[in-house]
């Protein structure tokens, strides 16, 4: 199985790039590669430039194995991609969603969705290797289901596995939807970084661990859940059913709550006439008043950037990463809100802590959700293969 995760991360490589990365000699490495390209794992994808001497052949996943589905279900939304092996995307749909309808509504509009981008590709359920699942809670990752997740609780224990083997018969994978944003930071990253965090900041807010190069899922699968970390002990009542989390206090609703807030008791032009305009204000509302120069979408702005960053002061303290993936609907708010989540994490941890600490906007965007959902789709259907050296 390392042989073959190498080339799936790295999207493709040379006989003698592998075998370097695995300390292989060059007969063994050909003699494994060889067996792999016999089973349809691995295809030769033409020569690489030349770099002075005989030019090497690139190696990829075949894409004859079939293609992986990735779906990212958010508390808002549903975004469903075709992807082949090297996990590029063949074709995709975003659409809003609410998880509180039940599993029953969401996953069949699922299957439709997964109908038609298949249809699109000229493709059939058999075409299908894995299925890839994000969902917004914790998840018992060896039985595929939520474990009383907050924002959706019609969903504990619902077998999504078996809602989608009733028309798919390719192995489904489900883990929480932050933990797919970061092995999709993973791959991107070709594992050149082995201990960073992303963050997403939506209508909850979690953390997905990515600890000696592999996602940390912890001893049930909750690990991560920063957004019930509490950052004032007078603050408003979670509806986890404790106070002060900064999911309550710094999140899409909170800052969507202060914006209407500040909009009815007229501190804000700019959000009244967002909230006359639309019936109601979304994040994005308060980042483009804040982006004109509004002041008190500025204060909601950095009220919100700096309780999150009190929260990752003491994850930083504690785990020391490399970097922090800031993702989720947050980002649209714009660079005030990063400014802020940076000052006050520089400012509460240790400095060494921070000293060579980066904090950025996830650079796969949008699309990490998808693209993690195909790495774990991809990566655990080929283990299933029981493909090994």
């Amino acid at each position: 199985m390392q042989l073959l995760e190498t080339a799936f991360w790295s999207s493709g490589g040379s006989r003698h790039g592998l075998a370097d990365q695995l300390g292989f000699s060059k007969s063994k490495a050909n003699a494994l590669i060889a067996n792999l390209i016999e089973q349809g794992l691995l295809a030769e994808s033409g020569l690489q430039a030349s770099s002075g001497g005989r030019r090497a052949e690139n190696l990829q996943l075949n894409g004859a194995l079939g293609v992986v589905v990735g779906i990212d279900i958010g508390a808002t939304s549903l975004d469903v991609a075709v992807l082949r092996p090297d996990l590029s995307v063949l074709a995709q749909h975003s659409e809003a969603a609410d998880v509180r309808q039940g599993p029953g509504v969401v996953l069949a509009r699922v299957l439709v969705l997964m109908r038609e981008l298949l249809a699109r590709c000229q493709l059939k359920a058999r075409d299908v290797l894995g299925i890839g699942i994000g969902v917004p809670g914790p998840v018992n990752f060896a039985a595929g289901q939520l474990v009383n997740p907050p924002l959706m609780p019609a969903w504990d224990s619902f077998s999504i596995r078996d809602f989608l083997r009733e028309e798919y018969a390719a192995p489904v994978f489900v883990d929480n939807d932050v933990n797919l944003m970061a092995l999709g930071e993973l791959w991107r990253l070709q594992r050149s970084l082995t201990n960073f965090l992303v963050i997403k900041v939506g209508t909850g807010i979690g953390c997905g661990i990515v600890c000696h190069g592999e996602v940390y899922r912890g001893a049930a699968g909750s690990a991560g859940d920063v957004g019930h970390i509490c950052v004032d002990q007078e603050g408003p009542r979670c509806h986890c059913g404790n106070v002060g989390c900064v999911e309550a206090m710094a999140a899409g609703p909170a800052i969507t709550r202060m914006a209407t807030e500040a909009a009815d008791k007229g501190e804000s032009e700019a959000l009244a006439n967002a909230l006359r305009d639309h019936g109601r204000l979304e994040a994005v509302d308060v980042g483009e008043a804040s982006r004109a120069g509004d002041a008190a979408a500025n204060a909601i702005v950095q009220h919100a950037g700096k309780l999150i960053g009190q929260m990752l002061a003491s994850v930083v303290n504690f785990f020391n990463p490399s970097h922090i993936f800031i993702g989720g609907g947050i980002t649209r708010i714009g660079p005030l809100f990063l400014a802020a989540v940076r000052q006050s994490v520089y400012q509460r941890s240790l400095a060494l802590s921070t000293r060579h600490l980066e904090i950025q906007y996830t650079p796969l965007g949008t699309q990490g959700g998808v693209i993690g959902a195909g790495v774990l789709a991809m990566q655990e259907s080929l283990k299933a293969r029981g493909v090994a050296p």
